[in-house]
């Protein structure tokens, strides 16, 4: 089959990754102040990480009606725990050693929410449509578990400096609250659909025009690399990059697959036609790469075979 490696860069990281010896990741952290390097390891910084098997829950937000994408992404989060992508986050432990073990247990519910808390959210709106769905009694209260909001293309997340999931450089939003003394971890998922190309440059040609996509639904199959995103990051730093709450992240404040937003390794082509680079269950997908915290690390798409 063909293969190729995607870098994709946005134009302000151009000009950084000149300097970059390894490997470039986004120019600007998620304050979108600050100039990061990614040739380096990331530190504990003392917090939690989810230790063994987590529990997934997913909550469809907004209108699927005829919409592929719940079969194509309910398919990636019951194949991705124990795979060599996701077994890279074996290698993030907490204090005493415990690590999470590579696995995830997708919880088999399907639930969709019609626009509860409107079409833009606030952090403040996603933590309550998890709130809503636990307290109703359709999830459990899970200490171990990850509940993901997945929006249609109608819907935006609002964050407090103004910025969305659309916006370049920006990263998956994800974060946890307190709900009856437990600790509840979250994301959202945006759909790009309603993004320009600059938010999916690996499924856009240099014209802007679109590439065919491995599933054929170009929305599920550029979620598919945001979810990848988040369980990443809420699996080694499930409180974020906050101080000495916070699990696994660099000097910048970046968190393991933040340090590889935009790179997608080497490639093959999906039956159809479509860039893939993991095949995971019956489907292929196009996943961005995370890092693997070995010397100075880099990105990759599998753990380092011991």
């Amino acid at each position: 089959m063909k293969t190729r490696t995607i870098k994709s860069l946005s134009p302000r990281m151009l000009a950084l990754a000149m300097s970059l010896t390894l490997f470039a990741a986004p120019a600007l952290a998620q304050s979108g102040t600050t100039a990061v390097r990614t040739n380096m390891k990331i530190v504990y910084h003392n917090g939690p990480v989810m230790q063994g098997t987590s529990n997934i829950y997913l909550i469809w937000y907004g209108n699927w009606i005829g919409n592929t994408a719940p079969p194509i992404l309910t398919d990636l989060v019951a194949s991705i725990g124990s795979s060599a992508y996701f077994n890279i986050n074996k290698d993030y432990p907490d204090a005493n050693g415990v690590a999470p073990n590579g696995a995830l247990i997708y919880s088999g519910a399907i639930y969709f929410d019609a626009y509860s808390h409107g079409d833009s959210l606030k952090p403040s709106d996603i933590q309550a449509i998890v709130r809503d769905w636990i307290s109703g009694g359709y999830f459990p209260l899970d200490p171990a578990g990850i509940y993901l909001v997945l929006a249609t293309a109608d819907v935006t997340d609002i964050r407090p400096d103004g910025t969305t999931f659309c916006t370049p450089s920006t990263f998956p939003h994800h974060g946890a609250f307190l709900l009856n003394g437990t600790t509840v971890k979250y994301g959202f998922v945006g759909n790009p659909d309603r993004c320009g190309p600059e938010a999916t440059p690996q499924f856009h040609r240099p014209d802007g025009t679109r590439l065919p996509t491995p599933n054929g639904n170009f929305g599920a199959d550029a979620m598919a690399t945001l979810m990848a995103h988040l369980l990443d990051v809420i699996v080694t730093s499930p409180l974020g990059n906050t101080g000495t709450q916070g699990g696994w992240y660099d000097r910048y404040g970046l968190e393991n697959a933040q340090k590889c937003q935009g790179f997608f390794g080497q490639t093959y082509q999906a039956p159809n036609g479509a860039p893939a680079n993991v095949h995971l269950g019956t489907r292929d997908f196009l996943l961005q790469e995370n890092w693997v915290n070995a010397r100075k690390g880099y990105c990759a798409l599998a753990a380092p075979q011991p």
